[in-house]
């Protein structure tokens, strides 16, 4: 291994390398990076194996007890120069994001706002993660309650939201005072390290920030997984892959926090303002071309509005632009690759194939890149297996149902549960229906819910913990009891 080289991404310098022990290194073998609006490769990142992530492991475990023990105040003014040097840098981490990932460049500047919010609001919390103190039932010893750091953490992050998952589960492991090994996502390595580059230079100390690309995913899980010195990982991916990761975990009870697949239903009932909620599945549904784990996997229409709805969704649909998100006015990216467009296109023919009615789109684009149309779907039933897959592509389902009672059991009817929305003029009608909605997160008239305030996650095959909120931090702390006795009357007499 040696120091590693940089790729120029839009006049932005970004590493390619593994980041061990504070070095970025090659390894002899490397990844390409492949922009999906273009097809072209735009640069190649270092490709780590099993030793490597046990080399990050071994890194992460040495600079563990030091940084634990950092003073509050001290690991707060840290993440305060980070946070700093990371807006200075927004152009180049939109750029980089819209490089490797193709969303929208006005996408991509939206995640860098919402991520480092997140970085900003785990900075917030290091000093305010606050104990408790109280006299023992008994008498004769003072029960003395805290919090100490899980441990070394494996944070595994998505190529959907590269910049936002980084932020997100980084931020609340370090601030908590865990030492982290990063896996970068195979598509969108880039983000991660110009993430990582940036803790680097605001300061943070070698060993506590480490990460790893590699083209072998499963075996560097597999080796970091049954190393007894790891205590946490975090996964944000496919419920089949965190379901390996939990059985994985189990043989040294290591920590899981888990953010897996969405099939979110957006209900529009007969007294929605419907323009509204028209705006709000444009973006629900087609915002990073339907790649996300909280888009609108299944529309679901009292029949009263469905025609308006549907007229006026189709509409703003058509609209849409597609193209490089470089481009001005572009609003829809491709999708992450040819592989993933492929499934998408498989998807589209078992819809038809029962009858789905086509409103709009429905082909891949020809040319480079992996673009596939804004596609507009009506179905006429709902009793088919596939109407819980989840799509992850810029494909809308609209279905029909007669009734608010019909619309929640047609909602609740999936495995998963993560996401839920709701679009309703009558407060009442939003409390009752939205506390029935079986889903860890739930939006009334609105389309978008992640915050920095807020406790990300879901429940059912959509994952176990929460990312975000105060909860967010608590995923990397462990409860710490001290029982403390006393003679009640020392220094009375």
């Amino acid at each position: 291994m040696h120091t590693t080289d940089h790729s120029i991404i839009h006049g932005h310098a970004v590493p390619t390398g593994l980041c061990i022990g504070g070095q970025w290194l090659t390894t002899g073998a490397t990844i390409p990076v492949t922009n999906p609006a273009t097809g072209d490769v735009i640069a190649q990142v270092a490709d780590g194996g099993a030793a490597d992530s046990i080399s990050a492991l071994d890194a992460a475990v040495e600079a563990a007890d030091a940084w634990r023990h950092w003073a509050p105040r001290a690991r707060a003014d840290l993440f305060h120069r980070a946070y700093a040097l990371m807006v200075e840098r927004a152009d180049a981490f939109a750029a980089v994001m819209t490089a490797e990932s193709g969303k929208p460049l006005a996408e991509a500047r939206a995640e860098f706002a919402l991520s480092s919010g997140f970085f900003l609001w785990f900075t917030e919390q290091i000093a305010h993660l606050h104990g408790t103190y109280q006299e023992g039932s008994p008498g004769g010893y003072r029960v003395i309650a805290g919090h100490q750091p899980v441990g070394p953490s494996f944070l595994v992050t998505p190529w959907n939201f590269p910049m936002l998952m980084s932020a997100r589960k980084a931020g609340a492991a370090l601030a908590a005072g865990c030492t982290v090994v990063m896996k970068s996502a195979r598509e969108t390595p880039l983000t991660a390290a110009l993430f990582v580059q940036t803790l680097q230079d605001a300061g943070f100390p070698a060993g506590v920030v480490n990460l790893v690309h590699t083209s072998g995913s499963a075996e560097v899980s597999a080796v970091l997984m049954a190393d007894s010195r790891l205590r946490k990982v975090s996964f944000t991916g496919s419920t089949g892959v965190g379901t390996q990761l939990m059985k994985q975990a189990a043989d040294h009870i290591i920590n899981p926090s888990l953010e897996l697949g969405g099939d979110g239903p957006f209900i529009v009932l007969n007294d929605a303002d419907i323009d509204l909620a028209v705006d709000q599945a444009i973006i629900c549904k087609f915002r990073n071309a339907g790649q996300a784990c909280v888009a609108a996997n299944r529309i679901i229409l009292h029949r009263d509005i469905a025609d308006e709805f549907t007229h006026k969704f189709v509409d703003r649909a058509r609209a849409l632009v597609i193209g490089d998100g470089f481009d001005p006015g572009v609003t829809v990216g491709p999708i992450i690759s040819e592989r993933q467009r492929a499934r998408v296109v498989s998807l589209l023919e078992t819809f038809t194939s029962v009858g789905a009615e086509t409103l709009l789109g429905g082909q891949p684009i020809d040319g480079p890149g992996f673009f596939f149309e804004p596609t507009v779907l009506r179905f006429t039933d709902n009793n088919h297996d596939f109407c819980n897959e989840e799509m992850f592509a810029p494909v809308a389902a609209l279905y029909t149902v007669d009734s608010v009672r019909e619309a929640l059991d047609f909602a609740n009817d999936t495995h998963y549960g993560l996401s839920a929305y709701l679009f309703t003029s009558d407060i009442s009608r939003a409390v009752t229906i939205a506390e029935r909605l079986d889903f860890g997160m739930v939006g009334v008239n609105r389309g978008i819910m992640a915050d920095p305030a807020a406790p990300f996650g879901g429940i059912k095959a959509s994952g176990i913990g929460r990312e975000g909120g105060h909860d967010g931090i608590h995923e990397f702390l462990e409860p710490k009891y001290i029982a403390l006795t006393i003679d009640e009357e020392a220094g009375i007499n």
